[in-house]
């Protein structure tokens, strides 16, 4: 058997496989629980491999700790099924052996290979291009999909989510104009492609194009702001900081209320966009009321502290901003543990993590010329930690303001030239840039 897509399939009844169909666009689009969907399959075909190995893909998207005893249940069923497993999903399983024990590169590579035998396993495609992001590899976000298009064609079922991807990663890696052709190509073919639209974001993003994406985003609401879109929060993220940056700061405070912070879910990726923004608004000095509570009071119970360098970062920011300096005193012990670790969230954190953890904490104490020490010699290598040029933004801001808070004007001024010269036409630019100029009042 094979799937829609054309990947080969050991097992499942034809209702069984077309259940797994619904799943994966399900995964696809962000729309629904896809878990929930390949359930429904389990239940009545329990032997159903790809079902168990979607299953368990789907739980290492979140990328938290969480997680792991869902995927550890996944692989013991296929541990059992293994007789009967073809040679691709034999790849899954191997992956996800090495996600579950750290060694999230061995993840990454197995599937590099896995998509060299069949670069239409949409399954692999997906959740390989997801874990680039998470492990800051900018080039294979782009690398991944690119080698594996010219197996698909334009007619394929799914081809339209390959060129959202393949958009992503052309952004990452800096070529503006190709990524927002592809973004845009994807969502005429697939209008309810959120993650080619949050590629185009990332483009309007980069170049400063504030006004023009907030109109692109709020024309297309219907597409990416359903009730149901699991990622809809993240584009919400990406509006609220296009306001933000436009001096837009009560506008961003709303959409953090009925965008970002809707659902008070308690997953990691949806509590670092929470922190990322209100940390954004902390810096610029704004008032957020009580919204850090919710967040921080999280962050302290989640039982994450040390599985991945980047959430920790973001937990970092919670604490300080709420002045809880025994959670950020906690916080950062298990992050210099985790510094010791094998495994590639151990290295994450000796190369970025901990430095980024340590300026952080600096900032809460006011000791913001540590800040910048520990800061300025890690903000060109903090991709080794994962996330996107955009999320990442938020050490460069850190770095600034503790600049100019150390009274280190020099230092302010040329950070601020070079920011000028990235973005001239940035409405936060240009007030850095004054303020760079004019001294160092705020």
């Amino acid at each position: 058997m094979e799937d829609r897509h054309g990947a080969p399939v050991s097992s499942g009844k034809p209702q069984s496989l077309e259940i797994y169909e619904h799943a994966l666009r399900s995964l696809n689009c962000y729309r629904g629980d896809p878990v929930a969907v390949i359930d429904e399959a389990l239940e009545q075909d329990p032997d159903f491999v790809m079902g168990h190995v979607l299953r368990a893909q789907v739980h290492v998207t979140l990328w938290e700790k969480s997680v792991v005893p869902e995927v550890e249940t996944s692989l013991a069923r296929l541990a059992d099924l293994a007789a009967t497993s073809n040679e691709r999903e034999a790849a899954h399983v191997r992956a996800l052996k090495q996600w579950v024990s750290g060694d999230w590169n061995g993840y990454r590579q197995t599937l590099d290979l896995l998509l060299a035998d069949h670069p239409r396993d949409l399954l692999a495609l997906q959740v390989g291009h997801i874990s680039d992001f998470f492990n800051g590899d900018r080039d294979n976000l782009r690398g991944r999909v690119a080698r594996a298009l010219p197996a698909w064609t334009k007619e394929d079922p799914g081809y339209p989510f390959l060129l959202g991807m393949h958009a992503f990663g052309l952004e990452e890696c800096g070529d503006y104009r190709q990524a927002e052709e592809r973004g845009r190509q994807a969502i005429e073919l697939e209008p309810e492609d959120c993650w080619a639209q949050h590629a185009i974001a990332h483009v309007m993003e980069m170049e400063a194009r504030q006004a023009e994406a907030i109109t692109f985003m709020e024309s297309r609401k219907a597409h990416w702001a359903q009730q149901d879109n699991a990622f809809q929060f993240h584009n919400w993220w990406h509006t609220a900081l296009y306001n933000l940056d436009q001096g837009q700061a009560g506008r961003a405070l709303e959409i953090y209320d009925q965008g970002v912070r809707a659902e008070r879910a308690e997953f990691q990726v949806m509590l670092l966009d929470a922190a990322a923004l209100l940390w954004r608004l902390h810096l610029l000095g704004h008032d957020v009321g009580d919204r850090w509570t919710e967040v921080a009071d999280i962050y302290e119970a989640d039982g994450e502290a040390g599985f991945y360098a980047f959430n920790d970062m973001h937990a970092m920011m919670a604490f300080t901003a709420t002045g809880r300096t025994q959670a950020a005193a906690r916080r950062l012990a298990e992050v210099e543990a985790a510094a010791t670790a094998e495994g590639t969230n151990g290295m994450m954190t000796r190369e970025v993590g901990l430095p980024v953890a340590r300026g952080i904490e600096a900032f809460g104490r006011e000791a913001y010329a540590a800040c910048v020490e520990q800061l300025l010699p890690i903000r060109y290598k903090a991709y080794h930690f994962g996330g996107s040029h955009a999320q990442r933004d938020v050490i460069h801001r850190t770095l600034l303001e503790a600049a100019a808070r150390a009274g280190n004007g020099s230092l302010l001024t040329a950070l601020t030239n070079e920011r000028v010269s990235l973005k001239p036409d940035c409405p936060f630019t240009r007030k850095l840039s004054s303020r760079a100029t004019g001294g160092l009042a705020a």
